[in-house]
Formats: C-alpha cells, structure tokens, sequence
C-alpha cells in the first residue's frame, strides 16, 4: 500500500534523527488513533534511516498485563552488551544508566518505543528518565501511542505531561478523500464508498482496497481480514492464526517451533499483507488484523493454540511475564501457580510495581495451591508492591491476612517484620491508632529476635511516628537506640532510617546538629541503594529549615533535593518536595509560583496534599479571595483526619489568620488558642511562637517561647525587630506585618508600599484604615483593580505561558522568552493544566484559544 500524505511527518521524523546525530537530542509523540498509519512511518523510517543514523526499535504489546520492559528487552540483540545484561536483569539502576550510556555512545540513535499505552511501568519509568535528560543525550526518543485510548487515569498520561523538554507533537492524520481515492482506483473501487466506510483511516482503506472486488465491500474490518484469510489455503490460514495468539513480534527461535517450514510457510500470508517476514522473525503488519483474527477464532481454538504458545515458551526460558500471560489464556493452572510468583518478582526488581501486583493477585487466585507460609509470602509481597504504587484502602485489606496468618503460623521474626510494614501501611491511610499500635507490637515482638537489625528498624519505626506527632523526647530515646544498633551491627538501611528520625527531631528543638545527622542519613541510603531513605532525609531536612524561616540554607538544599529525586526516580518524595517548593515561595510572598509549585500534589496522597491546600488557601487569603477560606476548610478536614500537629497546626495558624485579616478577633482566638496549648504540650517552639503572635493581634498576651524567631520577637511586641529579621529572611508579608504594627505612620505608609507591591489586599486594606483613623493625608490609593480576569482563573503569568505553550514552545523556550527559570515554568504549566482539568500539554493548547479570550468582571 502507497504511503500517501505523510510527507510533513516524515520530515519530522528525518529532521529529528539528523538533529541527534548532531548532538541535539529531542522527543517526537507520534499519536493518533488505531489504524491512522504510526507504525507506517516507524517502517518507513526503519527501511530508510538518514546517513549515519540507526534505528532501534521496540513494541508494547496488548496483554492483560504488559511484560516487564518488554519494548526495551526488543533491543537486546541490537545493543551493547552492558545494557543487554542490564535488561536481561532487570535492575532498574542499571537498566537506566546503561540505556544512557547506550545513546551517548552511539550519535545519531533513534530509539523508537511503539504503542506506548500499553507500556508496563518499568518501561514508563525508564522513558520518563530518558525524556528528563533528552536535551544531553545525541538521541531522538520516537513515542507512538493511540491518543484516543488516554483519559487522566491512564499511567502514560503522566509522563506525557512530564515531558516538556525538546518535544515536538507529530499528530498523524486520516487520509484525505483524494488519497482515499487513489487508492481506491488501485482495486477498482467507488472511491467515495470506500470513504463513506473508513472515514480516510489508513488502515481500513488498505484492509477493504485489499479484500474487496468490484462487486462486494466489507462492512467491517473483521468481515475484511477473515475474508483475506478464506483464500489463503489451509495450512496457511492455521499457520497465520497460530501467531495471531501472540501478541508480540514472533522471533525466529519461536517461529521454528509453532510453524513447520519457518518463514518460508508464510509466503502466501505475507503476499496478502497479513504478515511482515524479517530475518529476524514475523509479526502482523497491524495489531487490529492481529486481533481481528483473534476474534474470529472459537474459543477452544484459542484456548489449543495458547497451550501449543505456552509449551514453546517453556522450553525456551522465556520471559517469565509471557509464560503467564499464555498460561492464562490456556487455563493452565499449573503454569499459573509455578511462573506467576517469577513474573511479579521480576516486576518488582524493574520497578514495575503494578505489574507485579496484577501477577501476585493471578497467584492467588489459585491460593490453595500453595503451603501456607509461601501463601503468606506472597501475600506480604503483594501488600509491599499496592503499598509502593498507591493502592492503600487494598493493602491494607492484604496486610490484615498477612497478620491473621503470620500469628496462626508462629514465627515471631516473620511477624514483627509483618507488624512493621502493617505500621507504614496504616500511617500512609492515615490511621495513624492502628499505626502506633502495630508499631508498638512490632517492637515487643522482635525484642528477643536474633535479627537486631530487624528489631532496630522496628524501633526506628516507631521513632518516625513519634516524630511525627512531634513527641521530640521519644523520637529521640528510640531513634538513638535504632542508630546504636545500626552502626553496631553494620546494617546502612536501619542507620539511614534512624539517623533521619534523630536529626529531624533535633532540628524539631532547633538544635543544628540534626541537619549534619540528616546529610549523613542521605549518604548513608544512597551509597546502599535505598534512594527513597536518602530522598525522605531531603525532605525532612528542608522543611524543618522552613519551619525555622532560613530560607536561603532551604533553597541551597532544596534545589540537589529536586535533581535527586528526579534523577532516581523518587517521584512520590519529588512530588512532597514540589510542597516544600510552594512553602519557599509562599514565605517569599511569590503567590503565583506557589500555587504553581502546590499544583503539583493536587492528586497526591492526603499528606502532600494537605499541605498543598494550605498553602492555596493562604495565597488566597493573603490577597482577598472570597474563596480561600473554604480551601483552609478542606485542608483542616484533611489534617484532622490524619491527625498529626505537623499537619493540624499550620492549618491552625492558617486558618487563625484568616480569622484575623477578615476581623473576626473571637474566632481567631478561639482558633490560635487551642493550637497554641498544644504547640506548649508537645514543645513545638515554632508553631508556638508563630501562634503567639496571631494571639497577641487578636488582643490576648500569652507567653512566648525564648530565641529569635521572627514570630517570637513580634510576639513580645519587639515590631521593629521583627521587621528586620523577616527582612534579612526575604519575607515581605512578615516584614510588613511587622511593620503595621508600630504606632510610626512612616511605618505603616512602608507596610503598605509592601502590600500594594505584593497584591496583599487584605491586610493593606486594614492598614489603609488605621492610617486614615489617624488623620493621615495623602494615603496611596494603590493599584487600580483589573476590571476583566481569565475566565479559567488563570494568572496574567500563566495566561502569557498558556499562549507559548499553544504556540508549540517547550518549557525551555518559554523560559527563554518570558525570562524565568525552567523550574519555574514547569510550575506554571503544572498549575495550568490543574486549573484546565486538563492531562497535557496538547489538551490545554486545544482549550487555549477559549482560554486566553478574557471574560468581564461585574465591578
């Protein structure tokens, strides 16, 4: 079949690969709908590469659960030994740096991964890191995925929105009518018939132009390929559907065990354009025809030609996730129970968390198969991987069993493990009673165990409930036993995870020997591997920094945080870190960058998001948005909920400064009143001396914890001190906090230059107020309120990065022409699509033009 009106992708295709060759490394998304010509261009571009280019090519396959970096292990044959090794293995470390190394060695590679929407998550993660580094990499990254099978649950959705780095977008077409035509006219067929039946989809007219004649035209796909299938003879048409079964290139090893006679069998199938023969093996030139051929079989065929599959496999050690998917389909049980545990340990080694979870759950199906302590086994590892990927409300469902059975069976050591993990699963549930009980428990039950790192992790467990709840003197008892222990027995993942409980709680008391226990912490888990110890020490590190309002030793930290977890991959972590981005530069009164940055949690778990809330509804209420104080609202629903001061108390002081701004002095008391006598219960200077503050411009004194937190010193009354630290802190809306209250009007005309600068209307109103109260003349009138806003809510910031983005610009583009940063366009571009409801990139340049039209605002 020709390959008509394909010239502009094509060039796109040929400029990108002479581009990576060049060293200029880029992203095509090749997308459109089933059947619109992806996979023509990717041959097309194959048979024909420019100089100096090599193409390397692999597939997803449609399984009910896709093989574990299955498009990547394609290329075994075609690459390096180091990274051949790695794929074989599977460790996703190594999977990932070989890859890059892989096309940093070779210029001008043009690494292509088709139908991506059936990718498993170890590929997911490793493409995501490629498109993170694209711009470093002599590379281009060819993604075709189906456009129309996305929605914003659909794991690829999020590493689309990820990539905004050196993208470019090649959505492929339908034919045109005089296209369909032409190929119409080359089976004498009524063009406008043909187009009236496939709406100038390539690969319907290529399946009626081939099986039609003159007098008959298929009304369907199927009724075409099955029609196809009729003329070829027996043997044939056996042969073409003992492959349809496979949903996968059939290499050549494989080929010679299901098909007498090999390649040379299937000379009439290829003929008809059924099958594509390469030397080194055959698939189906489309995957519909495949499952065209599918459909049309009984099901005791299938099931017959899946069991011939599967004993092919076996004998040829293949990979374990393909054993399982055609045991399945043959209902073999047997296979099942043996290969479905291999397959999610697999998963698990790569990354591919919920994979692996879908072949734990194929093994249980089958639980009597198994004794009861593998039963439990698999049941433990099945609620470590729903853990791992978000699927809380299941494992903890998985995780009662796994304690049902683990007492039933005796062992104290495999309980207390049990216990411990059943801790961590409760607390991200946000029951937090179950997770101290378990916890506890956990402790009692591997203090006699022989395993003292076991038991020295259970400890340290309960030593990061207890710093959460800020119950500073426990965290420190228990985490310095746990490090005692760790350094005793050698064991760098009980040291990594005490050293970060032991350090926070230092920092929790001000004390600045947490933040060098909490470095340590961090290169203790990252020289063992244990990338996620090493990210949750960043995290505790900055935000304890910003609780004390060091900003700039925050940023210094905040910004490696960021590339490390980027760069390993710690994307749950990264995205808490985007809150503590928000934080930052909440603190700094940059309203517009926080939202951006909170934007990022608006779909985590209740944690992050939490926070996120909060620090929306504080921009909101800082600048007079009637509509913030309904976002504190969910924020301390939330934080009740999870029921730790770490969330409920800046909620509290939110929530007491909002009272406050709109003059309600009794709620504001009543609020900041009840936080405050906790922060004295649990010794949390800072939220103290914070809450204090609130209290005393509300009209009550209370007392105020020593040292020179700016809160504290606007606490006793000291307004000029104050507004000097929050100063040298870079903290406008403090400093003119500060500022208004001094009884100097040469004070108060500063605070409100601030204010106006910053959009702090609320407060710059009150102070408007006292000014004229005291006879002030001359008061400015600040700025003039916009009389039309984006009808999406959309800053003046976001509305210019929306224009770029529909424009086709790449963040790194916008930054150039906007002069910002690229972190801070992806910011923006994340709170876009927040505010659009919207998954991508493309989906927001699609509802720009609607967008970016300003709606009126009744004045």
């Amino acid at each position: 079949m020709t390959l008509l009106e394909r010239e502009h992708e094509l060039g796109e295709l040929d400029d990108a690969a002479r581009a990576a060759r060049e060293g200029s490394g880029s992203v095509l998304l090749v997308h459109g709908e089933a059947g619109i010509g992806k996979s023509s261009l990717v041959a097309a571009l194959r048979s024909r590469p420019p100089a100096g280019c090599r193409v390397l090519v692999g597939a997803c396959d449609a399984l009910a659960t896709p093989r574990t970096l299955g498009p990547l292990r394609d290329l075994t044959p075609f690459v390096g030994p180091r990274l051949a090794d790695a794929l074989r293995s599977g460790d996703r470390e190594e999977v990932f740096e070989s890859l890059r190394d892989e096309l940093e060695s070779a210029p001008g590679t043009v690494l292509v991964v088709e139908d991506v929407h059936w990718s498993d998550e170890a590929t997911l993660d490793a493409l995501r890191f490629l498109t993170r580094r694209i711009d470093e990499l002599p590379a281009v990254l060819v993604l075709t995925y189906r456009d129309d099978e996305l929605d914003g649950g659909h794991p690829l959705t999020r590493l689309l929105g990820d990539v905004q780095t050196n993208v470019r977008h090649v959505a492929v077409q339908r034919l045109s009518p005089s296209a369909v035509g032409a190929l119409a006219a080359e089976g004498g067929l009524d063009p406008d018939r043909v187009f009236a039946l496939t709406r100038g989809n390539p690969y319907f007219v290529s399946e009626l132009v081939a099986s039609a004649d003159a007098a008959h035209v298929p009304r369907t796909v199927v009724d075409a390929v099955t029609g196809r299938l009729r003329r070829l003879d027996a043997d044939t048409r056996a042969h073409v559907e003992q492959l349809a079964v496979i949903p996968s290139a059939v290499r050549s090893a494989e080929l010679a065990r299901l098909v007498p006679g090999g390649p040379g069998a299937l000379g009439a199938a290829e003929e008809r354009g059924i099958l594509a023969v390469r030397p080194d093996g055959v698939q189906f030139r489309h995957e519909l025809t495949r499952q065209a051929v599918v459909d049309s079989l009984p099901a005791s065929r299938r099931i017959a030609l899946n069991a011939r599959v599967l004993a092919m496999l076996l004998e040829l050690g293949a990979d374990p996730g393909r054993i399982v998917s055609h045991a399945a389909e043959a209902g073999d049980v047997d296979a099942i129970v043996e290969w479905a545990p291999r397959a999610a340990r697999d998963a698990a080694v790569s990354g591919a968390h919920r994979q692996a979870a879908a072949h734990y759950r194929a093994a249980l199906e089958y639980a009597d198969r198994f004794e009861a302590s593998e039963r439990v086994e698999l049941l433990q590892e099945l609620a470590i991987e729903q853990y791992i990927f978000g699927q809380i409300p299941e494992a903890v469902e998985v995780q009662a069993e796994v304690e049902r059975l683990r007492r039933e069976l005796g062992d104290a050591t495999a309980l207390g493990a049990s216990l411990r993990w059943s801790s961590r699963i409760h607390w991200l549930a946000g029951e937090r009673r179950n997770a101290e009980a378990t916890a506890r428990e956990a402790s009692e039950v591997l203090s006699d165990s022989r395993d003292r790192g076991l038991f020295a992790l259970a400890l340290s467990n309960e030593a990061q409930l207890a710093m959460l709840a800020h119950d500073v003197p426990r965290t420190i008892e228990l985490a310095s036993r746990a490090v005692e222990i760790g350094r005793e027995v050698g064991d760098h993942r009980v040291l990594s995870h005490a050293l970060n409980n032991l350090g926070t709680a230092h920092l929790l008391q001000n004390r600045d020997e947490g933040i060098e226990e909490l470095l340590e912490a961090a290169d203790v888990a990252a020289a063992a591997n244990f990338m996620d110890d090493a990210a949750r020490a960043h995290v505790n590190l900055v935000w304890s920094l910003l609780d004390q309002y060091r900003l700039d030793l925050a940023e210094h930290h905040l910004g490696p945080a960021l590339e490390f977890s980027q760069r390993t991959e710690v994307l749950g972590l990264w995205t808490y870190q985007q809150v503590e981005r928000a934080r930052l530069h909440l603190a700094r009164a940059h309203w517009e960058d926080a939202i951006a940055a909170a934007a990022f949690s608006r779909e985590s778990l209740p944690h992050a998001r939490c926070v996120a809330l909060t620090v929306v509804g504080l921009v909101g209420v800082r600048r007079g948005d009637p509509q913030s104080e309904a976002t504190l609202e969910e924020a301390w629903r939330v934080a009740t909920h999870l029921g730790e001061w770490q969330r409920t108390g800046p909620v509290a002081s939110a929530r007491a400064e909002a009272a406050l701004l709109r003059g309600d002095l009794d709620s504001a008391r009543a609020i900041a009143r009840a936080a405050y006598e906790e922060a004295v219960r649990l010794q949390a200077v800072n939220q103290q001396a914070e809450l204090a503050a609130y209290l005393r411009r509300a009209g009550e004194e209370v007392e105020v914890p020593e040292g020179d937190h700016p809160f504290a010193v606007q606490a006793r009354g000291d307004w000029a001190r104050a507004a000097e630290l929050w100063r040298a802190r870079g903290c406008p809306y403090h400093e003119a906090s500060a500022l208004a209250e001094s009884p100097h009007d040469a004070d108060l005309l500063e605070a409100l230059a601030i204010l106006d600068r910053i959009g702090a209307t609320p407060l710059a109103r009150r102070v408007r107020s006292d000014l004229r109260e005291r006879g002030v003349r001359s008061i400015p009138r600040g700025p003039s309120t916009p009389t039309r806003r984006n009808p999406a809510g959309l800053t003046d910031r976001q509305v210019d990065v929306l224009r770029l983005v529909s424009e086709g610009l790449t963040n790194t583009e916008i930054a150039g022409r906007l002069v910002l940063s690229v972190r801070t366009v992806d910011s923006h571009v994340a709170a876009i699509l927040a505010k659009l409801g919207v998954p991508s990139r493309q989906d927001a340049a699609r509802l720009a033009p609607e967008v970016l039209v300003p709606a009126p605002v009744n004045e």
